[in-house]
């Protein structure tokens, strides 16, 4: 890819530093040396996004059940959010948070999901297995699971059941692509040979921020940010030949979404490599199949450049203006 682009992609890495030295132990026989140190990088970034989030509380209080299991597994669990004092089904957003597929948690996104709970929507946050501790498809599994069993207890949780809306970032927003795929297009799942968590109609909107959905594109990087993501890859996808397998082959998305996907918000900043290689030909692939697709996209000399995640950085006004997008988004999908 141009060096611009790969220059930005630093920021998915926690800058070209990280990058460097990520690319001094891909070269082992194992990915796991490197999977540990991207997993460093990033939860010092999730650590300083947190408390970013403290500056920008939600509009009113919240009500919370935290670390719900939904499996055996001790990874299976879940939070939910929603305004305090409403105990009746609510419209709900499934968030999958980010990471690689090899770091992060259901607690990085938890004061997002509590601004989105107090505007009025239940908000459940997932956890999964994260590699190399596990490989592709556990993850996917495991979220197919939480999603049944928030459609199986959905009285208890306070859902509506008929108004769920599932949302991702980063890599969080390729899983949720998947399985969004997964439920509105049967060849897929029977490709993959699992069955879908939900019916067509109870997905109602899928929200995506700076995803991953073409795997072929990540196979073509180059420069020190590509030590990273292949290393991250090889990690999750349990082979170093994951953009010629059927792991890379079933996560590329973009070659899986047909008519029946649901409405979709999606975005990414222009300072992120990302956006110009994924997120933007994967909305161009959306429009052609017919859904309707929502966007949120900056020129490429908009400043400040925005970065991977930009969303979550409240700071910004851009990320204020796409949580509004996304409220909005909501409102409208599962009225």
């Amino acid at each position: 890819m141009s060096s611009p682009a790969s220059r930005r992609l630093g920021w998915f890495l926690g800058g070209a530093a990280a990058a460097v030295a990520i690319g001094r132990v891909a070269a082992n026989s194992s990915p796991w040396a490197a999977a540990l140190l991207i997993r460093a990088v990033f939860d010092r970034g999730a650590a300083r996004t947190r408390a970013e989030f403290e500056r920008h509380p939600p509009k009113g209080p919240v009500d919370e059940l935290r670390d719900i299991p939904y499996g055996d597994d001790p990874d299976m669990r879940l939070d939910v959010f929603g305004p305090a004092g409403v105990e009746g089904p609510l419209p709900t957003v499934v968030w999958i948070h980010g990471g690689a597929w090899i770091s992060g948690s259901k607690d990085d996104v938890a004061p997002y999901l509590r601004i989105l709970a107090a505007e009025g929507f239940r908000a459940i946050g997932l956890d999964y297995t994260v590699a190399p501790e596990a490989t592709y498809p556990t993850a996917v599994r495991q979220l197919g699971e939480a999603l049944r069993h928030v459609r199986d207890h959905a009285a208890e949780l306070g859902v509506d059941p008929a108004r769920l809306v599932l949302a991702g970032d980063s890599a969080g927003a390729q899983l949720a692509s998947q399985l969004a795929v997964l439920m509105t297009n049967p060849e897929y799942a029977a490709l993959i040979g699992m069955e879908p968590p939900l019916g067509s109609t109870q997905l109602t909107g899928v929200i995506l921020h700076c995803g991953v959905y073409d795997l072929r594109r990540m196979a073509s990087l180059t420069g020190v940010a590509a030590w990273g993501f292949k290393s991250a890859l090889w990690a999750y996808t349990g082979t170093r030949n994951w953009s010629s397998s059927y792991q890379g082959s079933t996560m590329s998305t973009i070659d899986f979404v047909t008519s029946g996907f649901p409405p979709v918000y999606i975005s990414g900043g222009n300072g992120d490599g990302l956006t110009w290689i994924e997120s933007i030909p994967m909305s161009q692939a959306l429009e052609r199949a017919g859904v309707d697709t929502t966007t949120r996209f900056y020129a490429a000399d908009h400043e400040p450049s925005l970065p991977h995640e930009y969303q979550f950085h409240l700071d910004f006004a851009e990320a204020e203006e796409a949580l509004q997008d996304t409220l909005a988004f909501l409102h409208r999908v599962t009225r």
